[in-house]
């Protein structure tokens, strides 16, 4: 499982950078969409070989909308200071364009039951949605899940990785 993890953190990135089909893919049998893929936005500048990067905003890497974890302390759903700002940037987003839609998938550390890690992973979720409803993006935009512990990014037993599982993902959708 650790090498398959490692393996799309090397792969993932790469496909995204070189331009995946805006197709739904499967994946642990459930279809998802490409981050980013087929939304529209506006042209940005980056890094392109002429000084431009003719992407949308969201696949902008100097974009904050490229930022789309949401780190969380121990045992806590309230949205740290630091993340703040990247959640405004998604709200802007999401209310300039109201074809796109987002799904907030809560995740939690391996310490505590199943069931506690399902909920605080629900109540880490809806707290990104709130910030995100009270920034001007729609309910209608906003979906919530939770995996708990069940899909960990660090396989450690030690808090370097349970700082990297306590997070919110913003995987962005169509409408």
């Amino acid at each position: 499982m650790k090498r398959i993890n490692q393996l799309l953190l090397i792969v993932l990135p790469a496909a995204l950078l070189f331009g995946c089909p805006a197709k739904p893919v499967k994946q642990e049998g459930v279809a998802v969409e490409e981050r980013g893929a087929g939304l529209e936005g506006g042209v940005t500048q980056g890094a392109g070989g002429d000084g431009t990067f003719a992407g949308t905003e969201l696949d902008d890497p100097s974009s904050p909308l490229a930022k789309r974890l949401i780190y969380f302390e121990f045992d806590s759903s309230e949205v740290r200071s630091e993340f703040r700002f990247t959640v405004s940037a998604h709200a802007r987003y999401l209310s300039q364009n109201p074809e796109a839609a987002v799904t907030l998938e809560g995740h939690a550390d391996e310490r505590g039951s199943r069931e506690y890690n399902l909920a605080l992973g629900e109540r880490r979720a809806n707290a990104v949605r709130s910030l995100l409803l009270a920034e001007g993006a729609a309910s209608a935009q906003i979906q919530t899940v939770s995996y708990g512990e069940e899909k960990p990014v660090a396989d450690g037993h030690d808090e370097t990785a349970w700082s990297q599982n306590r997070r919110v993902e913003i995987v962005y959708t169509r409408r």
